[in-house]
């Protein structure tokens, strides 16, 4: 009964979706390392349908063969068989169930690790478009939906066509009048259980949406930024009454629910009952009248029992298993994405030591969504494709034939209004994307033919939000370069200015650090992404704002533990704040995703051109006081 309630519940609109070419076959693949496990399963879930006509039959015999005569060993051999079947179908039962996880979980595995692989190798591009709940359903949800294809829609469809055909024939051999007339009263069965149904879905997925809606809350708040902006700004009777109105939608939507669910049982067992008083009203006339035996009668009713089950789960068995392969569907729908950023196969290893940086004639514009990640992975699945930036904006060139040049170990700062195109060139610089026109090179070598793990190797960076795990110290700092000794941590985190945690902090660098290292001030965040990078001891260092958001007295320390870093290596700084750039070898400055400017400090803001104008307006004469000096 709960199969066919299962059945009844799923949406029906899933069966309109069309599947993509190969996707049985692709299926058929990933189902192939558990062939042997899926042919036993399976076998099992035939042997176990088949013993639902056994029983009856056995109590057959023990009426006819064993009670009318007054045969008592007869009656204890034929229990005793009953007994015995009771225990082969526990035993298969058992089996099935082992056979069932094994070859499920297993394919969870095969298809999260594919998965998760994957995304790991999509370029960033594909995470800036994509919606992080969308991505982790799809190795939720849709992987466990697509287990189900081999594991209970597939057990489910085997037995359900095993004891309908096995219990279906054997009623007929018994009595075919009573069969015939049990067969009549099938649309009172199925045609309530599909109205019914149908309500039932609708108020499933109205369910779903409002626990999602209260889900979302949820998140949002018990975050660490959200409960910041909560406690600032928020007001904690209305945030109290907010959920309080969504969770009051979902307690109403389980009552009705429960209640819809009450009534379809009590449907369907009403009318089970009517099919049974009619199997015994006219089964007993017969038996009377010595048509039929009376063991007969017996094992007629019990049949019954098992006969509209089936029917009415194979009925809907077309929305089970379109479930499922939409489930598998949505997966290959991710396998399936190409990464923008991809190693070649005879990548080299870029060259070890001091490098340079160079960039040659490079213009990049960012690629358009519907290249990147489907609809269904966006926050909005169903959008106009010029909201999604397929429309001309995403042909807007962000840079435009930059050419330039960072000699090993110089210090190159990219300075300019907000839009100018300065973390893209950066972002060109580590690889997160490939420029459409030009070259990129670090140490003479083509990025796009330069191995991933010796970019990762050669090119370290510092925003100026920098992310930290929920995790300790040591380990965030070890992601770096995991197998350093802690005498390496505690170095790094000296250059870095960081030793006073190692004495403030009870647990020292097993302290964790909180979501994104809320635990931690931002002047220390900031420091402890520099110790990271020292740890991992880049030969270029790229640092995008990384004392943006900064107080002075953190600055000061950012900048201490910056000159450590940076000694000796080649960098390109992004800032805002011209003072921390003014000793830079080279200023690049620019505008529309040109180079306007290059040069040192003094020779620009002699030029009198837009480096001088930013850095007056910057450094504007303060009410009552002159130019603030560098920090």
């Amino acid at each position: 009964m709960t199969a066919t309630f299962r059945s009844f519940s799923r949406d029906r609109r899933v069966t309109a979706h069309r599947l993509r070419p190969g996707t049985l076959r692709r299926i058929a693949g990933h189902a192939r390392p558990h062939l042997r496990a899926l042919v036993l399963f399976l076998t099992l879930t035939a042997l176990g349908g088949g013993i639902v006509v056994a029983t009856p039959l056995l109590m057959k015999a023990v009426i006819d063969e064993g009670v009318v005569p007054g045969d008592v060993r007869r009656v204890a051999w034929l229990a005793a068989g009953i007994a015995a079947l009771a225990l082969v179908e526990a035993v298969l039962t058992l089996a099935q169930r082992w056979y069932s996880a094994r070859i499920g979980e297993g394919l969870i595995y095969d298809l999260r690790t594919r998965v998760f692989e994957h995304v790991q190798r999509m370029s960033i591009a594909f995470f800036t478009r994509t919606q992080t709940g969308a991505l982790i359903s799809r190795l939720n949800t849709d992987v466990i939906g697509a287990q189900r294809a081999l594991t209970t829609t597939l057990s489910s469809l085997v037995s359900n066509i095993v004891s309908l055909s096995l219990v279906l024939g054997t009623m007929l051999v018994l009595s075919w009048q009573i069969t015939l007339l049990v067969l009549a009263l099938l649309p009172l069965f199925v045609l309530p259980a599909k109205a019914f149904g149908r309500r039932l879905a609708g108020i499933t997925r109205e369910r779903m949406s409002l626990d999602a809606e209260m889900s979302s809350l949820m998140t949002e708040r018990f975050g660490v930024g959200g409960a910041m902006l909560v406690k600032l700004y928020g007001r904690p009777e209305e945030e109290a009454a907010e959920f309080a109105a969504r969770a009051a939608r979902v307690r109403d939507i389980g009552v009705t629910s429960a209640m819809y669910s009450r009534i379809f049982f009590t449907g369907l067992t009403l009318v089970a009952a009517l099919a049974t008083a009619v199997v015994y009203g006219v089964g007993g006339w017969l038996a009377v009248g010595g048509a039929v035996e009376l063991g007969t009668l017996v094992a007629l009713a019990t049949l019954l029992t098992r006969l509209y089950g089936p029917l009415t789960a194979l009925s809907n068995v077309h929305v089970d298993v379109m479930t499922a392969l939409v489930s598998f569907d949505r997966v290959f729908e991710v396998l399936d994405l190409e990464p923008t950023v991809t190693e070649r196969p005879d990548a080299r290893p870029l060259p070890a030591g001091a490098v340079g940086v160079e960039l040659d004639a490079v213009s990049f514009r960012y690629p358009r969504a519907s290249q990147v990640a489907p609809a269904s992975l966006e926050s909005t699945a169903a959008v106009p494709a010029a909201s999604r930036g397929d429309g001309p904006a995403d042909d807007a060139w962000v840079l435009r034939e930059v050419t330039l040049r960072a000699e090993p170990g110089e210090m190159v700062a990219l300075v300019g209004p907000s839009g100018a195109g300065k973390t893209t060139l950066t972002h060109l610089v580590t690889r997160l994307y490939d420029p459409v026109e030009g070259t990129v090179r670090i140490g003479g070598t083509d990025l796009r033919e330069a191995t991933a793990a010796s970019l990762r190797d050669t090119v370290g960076v510092v925003t100026q939000d920098a992310h930290l795990f929920h995790d300790s110290i040591a380990a965030n700092l070890r992601y770096a370069r995991p197998g350093a000794e802690e005498a390496d941590l505690r170095a790094v985190l000296r250059a870095a200015r960081l030793e006073h945690l190692l004495t403030e902090l009870p647990d020292g660098l097993d302290t964790v650090v909180g979501d994104r290292g809320h635990r931690l001030s931002g002047g220390e965040r900031q420091r402890l992404a520099i110790a990271r990078l020292l740890l991992k001891a880049p030969a270029v260092v790229v640092l995008d704002e990384a004392t943006a958001h900064l107080d002075s007295g953190s600055e000061a320390a950012v900048q201490e533990a910056l000159a450590v870093a940076l000694r000796g290596r080649t960098s390109l700084v992004i800032a805002h704040r011209l003072s921390t750039v003014r000793e830079a070898d080279r200023i690049l400055v620019l505008d529309g995703g040109r180079i306007v400017e290059q040069g040192r400090h003094d020779e620009l803001l002699a030029a009198g051109g837009l480096y001088a104008h930013l850095y007056r307006t910057q450094f504007a004469p303060q009410e009552g006081g002159g130019v603030p000096g560098a920090v």
